[in-house]
């Protein structure tokens, strides 16, 4: 049985500087911690330092300095070898460009997904397909991203991302390649996927989208600006 209150994402303290004769501060003392569960937004302009913090969050890159802890590992204390395995198995990612193979299909495109996890091709095959019937693509198993729409290739990208059961789900401006109601149709995904357990961070330049969230942190200029938990529901009207 899972701990809500488990924290699966932790900075502590969080800078990035960028060397060279001028150097770049992108993130500064970046403190917050997401628990299981959670479904939260982090918001800013472009230039704000979103994709630094996303970078940073996933293992991507190294702070400067400070502690990024998933499920409780510091990732600087790991090589770039365990770091790997870190992402394969615990982070799934959401990109605004999709990132699928064209000449796969679409339950392919997910089962590639699990590779660097090391799960045997019948598995990936059958957790693929899973994943996709999650999202409601288990009609479009066989189709090529070609044969999609905007919005089925970007469930075909969060399905890729769940197959795994990741700890968190990093979703970078997973609405910004779609109209508006491809958009709405996968924000309505991702929160329903939110309340079936997911933890979920969305990055994201769109305000209104973020302040449909529980949670919102706001970035400016490399900082974190506000940390914004929304009231609770009760029978439609919120508590005060």
């Amino acid at each position: 049985m899972t701990d809500a209150s488990e924290p699966v994402l932790q900075l502590e303290n969080v800078s990035k500087i960028y060397p060279g004769a001028v150097p770049v501060t992108a993130l500064k003392d970046a403190t917050f911690t997401v628990h299981r569960g959670d479904l939260v937004a982090i918001v800013g302009p472009s230039g704000s330092g979103k994709s630094t913090l996303l970078q940073v969050m996933g293992t991507l890159d190294r702070p400067t300095s400070g502690t990024v802890r998933i499920l409780g590992d510091d990732a600087a204390a790991m090589s770039d070898r365990a770091l790997a395995g870190l992402r394969a198995e615990r982070i799934g990612f959401v990109f605004q460009q999709f990132f699928l193979a064209e000449h796969a299909t679409a339950v392919e495109n997910v089962a590639d997904g699990l590779l660097y996890a090391g799960v045997r091709h019948r598995q990936r095959m059958r957790a693929a397909a899973t994943a996709l019937e999650r999202v409601g693509l288990a009609h479009r198993l066989d189709h090529r991203p070609s044969q999609l729409s905007g919005g089925e290739r970007q469930r075909v990208a969060i399905a890729r991302a769940l197959a795994g059961d990741p700890a968190i789900v990093l979703a970078d401006e997973p609405t910004g390649n779609l109209d508006s109601v491809s958009g709405a149709a996968v924000h309505d995904l991702l929160t329903e996927l939110n309340a079936e357990g997911a933890t979920i961070i969305m990055i994201t330049h769109d305000r209104e989208l973020a302040a449909r969230l529980p949670r919102r942190i706001e970035v400016l200029d490399g900082r974190i600006v506000a940390d914004v938990t929304a009231a609770p529901l009760l029978a439609g009207r919120r508590l005060p």
